[in-house]
């Protein structure tokens, strides 16, 4: 998978380069989404900027939000592809698979299922209680 058990250990080459690889070709994937999300984007408002005579308020409602939603998944896109560059940047700076937060190791189930994680599950739980 993208992580073995070598995390907190240290890694060899041949780890990093599958981590490296698997992490790169994740954002490459987010790259390609984002591009086709914004194709999409770009055409609803040219169908918005040309379809508007005659409109009532239920037909600018539903436009206004499918709007919306077009730049909501637009945004999170962005930020996935955000996570997985910076996870890149943690690996090349030898930092990825440590939390951010205690310094610790991230263990390795955790990476194995978000390989952009950049920290422990206790840490994690943390943010999320403060955030509440």
């Amino acid at each position: 998978m993208l992580v073995n058990e070598a995390i907190g250990t240290g890694r060899s080459a041949a780890d990093m380069d599958e981590i490296r690889r698997a992490l790169k070709a994740r954002y490459d994937e987010l790259t390609v989404e984002y591009d086709e999300a914004m194709a999409q984007s770009q055409v609803l408002r040219l169908v918005e900027i040309g379809d508007t005579a005659g409109d009532d308020q239920a037909d600018s409602g539903t436009k206004t939000a499918e709007r919306d939603t077009a730049q909501s998944l637009l945004r999170a896109i962005l930020d996935r592809r955000a996570q997985f560059e910076h996870a890149l940047g943690r690996l090349e700076e030898g930092t990825y698979g440590w939390c951010e937060g205690c310094g610790n190791s991230i263990p390795v189930e955790r990476l194995e299922i978000f390989p952009a994680a950049t920290t422990c599950v206790s840490c994690k739980q943390n943010r999320e209680r403060r955030a509440a």
